[in-house]
């Protein structure tokens, strides 16, 4: 790695834990402000419930999501080839801002690719982050697994997705607080889920999401139909296809 940026603890938290923070700026200030900006305009252009894979019809994020510095970050837990496997803008209105129940993002991905391990999602934020404005939170160590049972919530209206997971040890819950430009990483087997936000701010944040490519990705199955990836770093170890950068 020529310029690993978590350090042993980190990686360490992450592998036990499932997750770790990385509290400094990812991004230099000009390339945050820029997209920052570009948030503001799709999020203006389209509205916060049609920023998923923004990346698929404006490849100029291609540009945040493929950069060194966010690929010297995760490189340490996902190893030197890397694929990029999703995105998504996340924006959390004040006092309004829905609440995320308790999930696994392997149990919406289950079969698409061959395994959900060591799939990672870099949160990062573009506004400050707390528990008061609709921070994520984690339950630490739950990513060996990955599909728990799961209900129906109680109030689907207030809520982003329909299910929850059925049975959570919520004292075990770690929230996250994120200035502008900080971010988590977490493994895409891990419970986490945030409560609405109560607070008057607004709570965005970008996830950038990335796989080893000795994972093969389900070309055939339905679900990826349409769906887009791109070699990041390294070389394909599992015969993927690959937009081009």
């Amino acid at each position: 790695m020529a310029h690993p940026r978590l350090n042993d603890a980190q990686i360490s938290q992450y592998q036990t834990d499932g997750y770790t923070l990385v509290k400094e700026p990812i991004f230099d200030d000009e390339t945050f402000a820029r997209l920052k900006a570009r948030f503001e305009e799709l999020l203006a252009e389209k509205g916060p419930d049609h920023l998923d894979t923004p990346h698929f019809q404006n490849p100029d994020l291609l540009e945040f999501l493929l950069h060194p510095s966010v690929l010297d970050l995760i490189e340490p837990v996902v190893g030197p080839n890397i694929g990029l496997w999703s995105s998504h803008f996340i924006s959390k209105d004040p006092f309004k801002g829905k609440a995320t129940p308790w999930h696994e993002d392997s149990s919406y991905w289950n079969g698409r690719t061959s395994t959900m391990a060591g799939i990672v999602t870099v949160w990062l934020a573009l506004d400050r982050t707390t528990p008061e404005n609709g921070s994520m939170a984690v339950i630490p160590g739950t990513h060996h697994n990955g599909f728990s049972d799961y209900k129906s919530v109680e109030d689907a209206s207030a809520n982003i997705f329909p299910t929850e997971i059925a049975t959570v040890d919520e004292s075990k819950a770690v929230y996250f607080t994120l200035e502008p430009n900080e971010a988590s990483l977490h493994e895409g087997r891990i419970i986490h889920g945030a409560k609405a936000n109560t607070s008057p701010n607004r709570r965005a944040g970008y996830t950038m999401r990335y796989f080893p490519t000795t994972t093969k990705v389900h070309h055939d199955d339905p679900r990826n139909a349409g769906f887009k990836i791109w070699l990041a770093r390294g070389v394909d170890m599992a015969g993927n296809q690959y937009e081009n950068a």
